[in-house]
């Protein structure tokens, strides 16, 4: 006589150990992703209504001429086509940033390592010297700031008069068109605190087995700076290089203060954004002021993705080796 088990077969989610039915592990992700979205929202709102709208807008001008009070009409390229051949002011404008991109960003980026260095091997003290290294970093690029280093540099100011001093007869500094710009070079510089920094937490994890290795091997101080801290910190110096190369094509502030608004003298401080400024607020021609502000997003884009594409040859990660 055969028997008839009375066993229920087990379910596939009932005992411990085994997994739950898809369908019930897919419910639970959407379960589980809603707080995220939640969350996300307000983010989410911003970013589309604070950036790519009014993104989007800005796109949209840079094809038409709009001098804020009238409807905008639309011209097509021919803001870029003026922007790019028959504006020399544009010209003069991209000059000005270049040569201050190109002196104030290497100067910047050495007294900030310079002086991470010194930190780094400092004993006492160095918490004290490391927050008034960084401090002007605090102040940021502040209209206030802006006008005290003008007045510094003004006829009767205390740098020339110091510079004169010592029998270097500069004059105002700020008046000159051939020095003008070092002014603003010399703001920026002075405020390397926040590069400082990065630098020195970098310099804080690079091993002292290396030094000592390369030590042994004969290598004096300054070698030891090319082979070892060099490469060792190539990554926060990329990192230092992108952001302030990206920071510098957007100085505004202290060439506004400078020149009183105007780039001058001679357009001798007419920086790109300054330019932008002027003819989108100043002589209300908005859609041409817009058309610079996405050619300027380009060029940096294009810079920093070269930036990047470079950085493969002189930028050593310590993981390479493994990977």
């Amino acid at each position: 006589m055969s028997t008839v088990s009375t066993r229920a077969p087990a379910r596939a989610d009932g005992p411990a150990g085994t997994r739950p039915p898809a369908r019930r592990r897919r419910a639970r992700r959407r379960e589980q992703r809603w707080p995220a979205y939640v969350f996300l929202t307000p983010w989410m709102l911003g970013a589309a209504v604070l950036t790519l709208v009014p993104m989007a807008v800005s796109l949209y001008l840079s094809f038409t001429d709009y001098n804020l009070f009238d409807p905008p009409r639309w011209v097509g390229l021919r803001n870029y086509q003026e922007m790019l051949t028959e504006d020399p002011r544009f010209w003069r404008s991209v000059g000005t940033t270049l040569l201050y991109v190109v002196i104030a960003v290497p100067l910047k980026l050495l007294l900030a390592l310079g002086a991470a260095m010194l930190l780094k091997n400092l004993g006492r003290g160095r918490a004290f010297y490391r927050s008034a290294f960084y401090a002007p970093s605090l102040l940021g690029a502040s209209m206030t700031i802006a006008l005290v280093w003008r007045a510094l540099f003004n006829d009767g100011g205390s740098v020339v008069d110091i510079l004169g001093s010592v029998g270097i007869d500069t004059g105002g500094w700020v008046g000159n068109p051939d020095l003008a710009v070092y002014v603003i070079v010399l703001l920026t510089v002075w405020q390397f605190g926040a590069p400082m920094v990065i630098f020195l937490a970098g310099l804080q994890q690079i091993s002292p087995e290396l030094y000592e290795a390369a030590a042994l091997d004969g290598a004096g101080r300054w070698r030891q700076f090319v082979s070892v801290t060099v490469p060792m910190l190539s990554p926060v110096v990329f990192f230092n290089l992108v952001l302030e190369m990206i920071q510098s094509f957007q100085v505004f502030t202290p060439a506004f203060a400078v020149s009183g608004g105007e780039g001058g003298p001679a357009d001798s401080t007419l920086f790109y954004t300054l330019y932008l400024y002027e003819r989108g607020f100043t002589a209300s021609h908005m859609g041409y002021a817009a058309a610079m502000a996405w050619l300027l997003l380009v060029v940096i884009g294009i810079i920093t993705l070269i930036l990047f594409r470079t950085s493969r040859s002189w930028v050593f990660y310590a993981d390479e080796e493994g990977r």
